[in-house]
């Protein structure tokens, strides 16, 4: 399973508007892929009201993991997304 770790950039966490710009992110992603906090279950990167439900902070720590084949360049620019706060998902590494 191929997992990255990161902190929340956007200041107001994952709520509305950045856990908009995520759950899109994720969806377009191509492969399935979870987010957690630290110490929690898992949750579908591509589900707005799981997103939300998580209730992620800015500056905590959650776990982007999927388990499919090449889902590490996609982890990558996930992550680089959520701990930049990002408007949009990144090209490029």
């Amino acid at each position: 399973m191929a997992e990255r770790r990161v902190n929340v950039g956007w200041a107001e966490g994952l709520h509305a508007r950045p856990a908009s710009i995520f759950v899109r992110a994720a969806t377009a992603a191509g492969v399935p892929v979870t987010i957690a906090k630290a110490d929690g279950s898992p949750v579908n990167a591509a589900s707005m009201l799981a997103v939300l439900g998580l209730g992620a902070q800015g500056g905590e720590e959650v776990v982007l993991a999927s388990e499919a084949e090449g889902a590490d360049a996609a982890l990558d620019r996930l992550a680089k997304l959520v701990a930049e706060g990002l408007d949009e998902l990144p090209e490029t590494v």
